[in-house]
């Protein structure tokens, strides 16, 4: 079944009197419980894809379906669900709240689901728990390394339960060793929870550890898709 679906997907960005294509013909099928690797370098359309799959934004053109429903055609208050609840969000800059601690950021994003504030705190500390930052619940970002942050953020995008995570460079600004360790914790979860993995990264060697295919983009439009047998 799939998941994700998109069909001469276009995005075109108007800067005044010039249209710029940041998107054009993209065209894929993704099944529930993919890990997906997104190649390309910087200005390929990596993140503008993921900004459409994600709601951030909208297609000029073509369609793009999440779980059969276009989000072309939703309303603002139906792509603010789509955000909160159907996709979990992972950035390269971690994009957490300065002054809250490792457990109230992962609370604001309960309660923004909705979540009943008794069960907030112990809904956290497992989310917490499972990314490996169990003793580090108290802790501020920038009392955190650069890994624990990013395991933060991970939890807090699994809070609403998700059923695809979407991962902007999550590795980009981490070195090689935490780096490894961010990739294998979210082939983890894609592979114990079934839970559907897009990855955005620059680097085709991570790609390649990681993914089972991986599409590489090239000035807004598919260059190629390949199958990929990840490492054990």
């Amino acid at each position: 079944m799939s998941i994700l679906k998109t069909n001469d997907l276009g995005k075109t960005y108007r800067k005044g009197r010039i249209d710029i294509p940041a998107l054009r013909e993209v065209t894929f099928d993704m099944p529930q419980g993919e890990l997906l690797a997104l190649v390309g370098k910087s200005g390929s359309g990596k993140s503008t894809l993921l900004n459409l799959i994600g709601g951030l934004d909208r297609p000029s053109k073509g369609s793009i379906l999440f779980e059969g429903r276009d989000l072309g055609g939703m309303s603002r208050q139906e792509m603010a669900l789509h955000r909160r609840f159907s996709v979990g969000m992972i950035f390269q800059s971690f994009n957490l709240v300065t002054t809250r601690n490792a457990l109230e950021n992962v609370e604001l994003a309960l309660a923004f689901g909705g979540l009943p504030r008794r069960k907030r705190r112990q809904r956290a500390e497992e989310l917490l728990e499972g990314v490996g930052l169990a003793g580090r619940l108290t802790h501020r970002p920038d009392e955190l390394s650069g890994g624990e942050t990013q395991r933060v953020a991970i939890a807090r995008a699994l809070a609403n339960k998700p059923r695809m995570l979407l991962a902007d460079e999550p590795t980009g600004n981490l070195d090689s060793e935490t780096a490894g360790e961010i990739i294998a914790l979210l082939r983890q979860l894609n592979r114990e929870q079934e839970l559907s993995v897009i990855l955005v990264t620059h680097d085709l060697e991570t790609a390649q550890a990681v993914a089972g295919r991986i599409i590489r983009l090239k000035d807004g439009r598919i260059e190629q898709i390949t199958q990929n047998t990840p490492a054990p």
